[in-house]
């Protein structure tokens, strides 16, 4: 039992702790929320990110403006072929001239195909996805689309991609070449190819190949022998930006420098389409700049 002086002083203590503490818990509960994360500014002249899981827009600059989209052209290309019924992707192409003709001419990016070389569908892929290859992006509209002459076939590969974009619902895309070497009506928006790419990646051979930095291909050679190929990805983001899945870099004269990115952080993936940037530096720092809002948002 508490007396005297010595007991009043303890219960006044007592009441002084209960009340401090309550205060405490109120502070605690009315602290000021936390500052709206600041929109980023980027070089880019179209960009645009969204949660990959809901579809929803975390940024938008000019998302739906037509620009030309260089070798990012090269995802619907790699989606096409993946949506082939029965493919094989063991299924064997052999290297023609036109491909390495075709390099030449357009002074285009390459994957170092060897005529006559027997590569597999798979090995294409990687050809396609990391170095850019136009080679191995020739080699798969020649072995998927249909027609009696390489020229129908291309053309038919063509249209296989508008027909994809179009049962994506894409508004604003356009592509007339396989590789995004168009020939004055090859387009897309931010938006659109964030669309493409969110699409691909539900493909599990599409995203083992956009996440690898380097793959060596064994081909048969025309004599019989083999010959090893290492590609490396264009895509630095892989090697600098943590989480970073993908997935396709892209250039050109009028494309300028371009990027389709797309990152997993704590189980959250954000995707999406720098257009029109004005370096490879400045795109890289123009996605992660996108990436960093919408892991923010």
């Amino acid at each position: 039992m508490i007396t005297g002086i010595k007991g009043s002083r303890l219960r006044k203590a007592a009441a002084v702790a209960v009340t401090t503490g309550a205060l405490l818990t109120t502070g605690a509960l009315t602290a000021a929320p936390a500052q709206a994360v600041t929109k980023p500014s980027i070089v880019a002249k179209g960009g645009f990110v969204m949660n990959n899981a809901t579809g929803t827009s975390l940024f938008t600059k000019a998302a739906d403006t037509p620009l030309s989209t260089g070798s990012t052209t090269k995802v619907m290309t790699a989606k096409v072929v993946l949506e082939q019924a029965n493919l094989n992707l063991d299924s064997k192409v052999t290297i023609q001239k036109a491909y390495s003709d075709y390099i030449v001419k357009n002074n285009a990016s390459q994957a170092h195909l060897i005529v006559g070389d027997k590569v597999t569908v798979r090995q294409l892929l990687y050809g396609l996805m990391l170095p850019s290859g136009c080679d191995a992006a020739y080699a798969l509209a020649d072995k998927y689309g249909s027609g009696s002459t390489r020229a129908a076939r291309v053309k038919s590969f063509i249209g296989k991609m508008n027909s994809a974009a179009t049962k994506l619902g894409l508004k604003h895309t356009h592509f007339d070449s396989f590789d995004g070497i168009g020939n004055g009506n090859n387009y897309s928006t931010p938006r659109d190819l964030t669309k493409i790419a969110s699409s691909a990646m539900k493909n599990a051979t599409f995203r083992t190949v956009v996440k690898t930095k380097t793959y060596t291909a064994k081909t048969t050679t025309k004599s019989g022998g083999y010959r090893n190929t290492t590609w490396s990805n264009t895509n630095n983001l892989l090697s600098n930006y943590s989480g970073t899945i993908g997935v396709k870099t892209g250039s050109g004269p009028e494309a300028k420098y371009c990027l389709v990115f797309a990152a997993t952080r704590k189980g959250k993936t954000v995707i999406g389409t720098v257009l029109a940037s004005s370096s490879i530096t400045q795109r890289e720092k123009d996605a992660k700049k996108l990436m960093d809002y919408g892991f923010a948002k």
